[in-house]
């Protein structure tokens, strides 16, 4: 059947609502109940008490029925292992203790600017983790430094989002798994999704520049716009906070570590990190029948394009688990008991996540059913031209992350109805076109999410950082917006147009590095004396 307008109605509520209720379950929950409504009217030939009644069963129906499906039974699985696995590991004091190996090689503001940064890139495998590791970790050092607590948000901020969602081992890693591969479903075309995540690597710009902007200002110690003000104020005076700030309250991660005089070992976080991060790619080789043509390189990238990642990565991080939970109480620093509630805790922080995993599927079940994508294919498809698909999604994305303060949702939102669309210019084929979109959702989501003053890293950075939550956004803001202007301009438009990425990525690296030289400041302390 063919609904026409009305297939576009329930992702359309969902980003409306959460444009004004910035409350994203609840607006996919409404995208996914108005779709079961137009569906229902169309088809059941019952009264209209009992239509509103089959309506509301049939909404029920699509979350049981992803659920039901084994691939995102597997992917909700690994998330929440992972999880539990983050939560044994910082109660151990794994994290903390990388941290502090780190702050010892830092002797200056450059030196602990980098130091906070590779610190943020180290812990890659959870946006949160990162933020509520970091922060309260490098604080006293930055502190001791002269850095400005905005300069330390900043770093906090533009080193856990943008870095987890291009890691191949994290939390996000199943979510943007399951959505890629429903995105390519929907069209018919059978995909390894663990492949084109990592094919869509390079077009994620908007992450790599925000990451290699944070280097480049620690390194070159150059800064603009109202950070620069706020560094040269700590460098001068010492005040890391500006006069009148109020602070946001800090949360420490691990903050029953000295109470409990837990010995802080590197290992703690190291051994089960990397049995994570190996045995993913052993299990990903296993299952992908790396046994048949072992240890060449055509049997190693054909297993990789076979592999269940599904099932590899649930096998790594229930290993990875147990690991840590067999160091925690080998060493006798939880019983098993407090290291199995550890791992629960860590689970449970990531209820909300497979909530909202479940409704983003759901979400796509129904525009499938309803025919969503082939609508707008063909509505779109005809007044614009292929080159600028990337560009306009890129800014989309961005527009409703920012307005709702989640990257998760946008992507749930947008993702379905981007890779359809650029699909229809090469016959559904994966293709460049193809994965500059959807690396354009994804990082566009996740710049969105990154500089909203209601997004809950943006918020928790704040915290993690005791800074003030608006100096923290105003400063952080023109710098977020340089690396996405830079990534549209030199990025998405020309790779829309045919040039290869790996030209747009060194004009894009080029740019940000002229923006820091020829318009940021010094704020190194000789010449700020001078």
């Amino acid at each position: 059947m063919n609904y026409g307008f009305w297939s576009v109605i329930p992702p359309l509520l969902a980003i409306i609502l959460a444009f004004v209720t910035k409350e994203v379950i609840l607006s996919l929950l409404l995208g996914v109940f108005s779709g079961a409504l137009i569906n229902v009217f169309a088809t059941s030939s019952s009264g209209f008490f009992m239509k509103l009644v089959e309506s509301y069963t049939k909404t029920l129906e699509y979350p049981v029925n992803a659920l039901a499906d084994g691939w995102h039974a597997g992917i909700i699985i690994f998330t929440l292992t992972i999880g539990g696995m983050v939560g044994v590991i910082a109660k151990m004091g794994g994290t903390r203790a990388i941290a502090n190996a780190l702050a010892k090689k830092a002797k200056t503001a450059r030196s602990a600017q980098v130091a906070t940064a590779l610190m943020g890139v180290v812990v890659f495998f959870d946006d949160y983790a990162n933020t509520l590791i970091v922060g309260p970790t490098m604080r006293p050092l930055t502190d001791k430094l002269k850095v400005s607590r905005e300069k330390l948000s900043y770093i906090v901020d533009s080193t856990a989002a943008p870095v987890a969602t291009m890691a191949a081992i994290s939390t996000w890693i199943g979510y943007e798994l399951g959505l890629i591969g429903d995105a390519f479903k929907s069209l018919g075309v059978e995909v390894n999704p663990y492949n084109v995540f990592f094919q869509s690597i390079p077009y994620r710009m908007y992450g790599l520049f925000a990451l290699f902007m944070v280097f480049m200002v620690g390194i070159m110690m150059r800064d603009f716009g109202p950070m620069y003000e706020a560094e040269k104020r700590a460098r001068l005076t010492g005040k890391v906070l500006a006069d009148g700030a109020e602070p946001m309250l800090s949360t420490d991660f691990e903050k029953d570590l000295e109470k409990d005089n837990i010995p802080l070992k590197v290992s703690n976080a190291l051994v089960p990190i990397l049995t994570l991060v190996i045995f993913a790619f052993v299990g990903l080789w296993y299952s992908g029948g790396g046994m048949d043509n072992p240890f060449t390189w055509d049997g190693i990238r054909d297993a990789f394009g076979n592999a269940d990642a599904s099932a590899a990565l649930i096998w790594a991080s229930v290993l990875a688990s147990i690991v840590a939970v067999v160091m925690a109480v080998s060493q006798g620093i939880m019983t098993l008991r407090k290291a199995l509630e550890a791992w629960v805790e860590g689970a449970k922080s990531l209820v909300i996540t497979t909530i909202i995993l479940i409704l983003a599927w759901s979400i796509g079940s129904i525009a499938s059913d309803l025919g969503t994508a082939e609508y707008l294919v063909q509505v779109v498809s005809s007044s614009l031209p292929g080159w600028s698909i990337p560009v306009l999604v890129f800014v989309m994305s961005s527009i409703v992350a920012f307005a709702t303060g989640t990257s998760w949702g946008t992507m749930a939102i947008m993702l379905p109805l981007a890779v359809p669309l650029a699909a229809a210019y090469t016959n559904n084929e994966p293709s460049t076109l193809v994965f500059a979109t959807l690396g354009a959702v994804l990082t566009g989501s996740t710049f969105g999410d990154h500089c909203s003053p209601i997004s809950d890293t943006t918020i928790m950075s704040s915290m993690a950082s005791s800074a003030d939550h608006i100096d923290h956004v105003k400063t952080q803001l023109p710098y977020a917006l340089t690396a996405a202007l830079i990534a549209a301009i030199v990025g998405y438009i020309p790779v829309g147009l045919g040039l290869p990425v790996w030209i747009s990525l060194i004009l894009g690296f080029a740019s940000i590095w002229a923006v820091l030289r020829f318009y940021g400041k010094s704020t190194d302390p000789k010449d700020l004396k001078a």
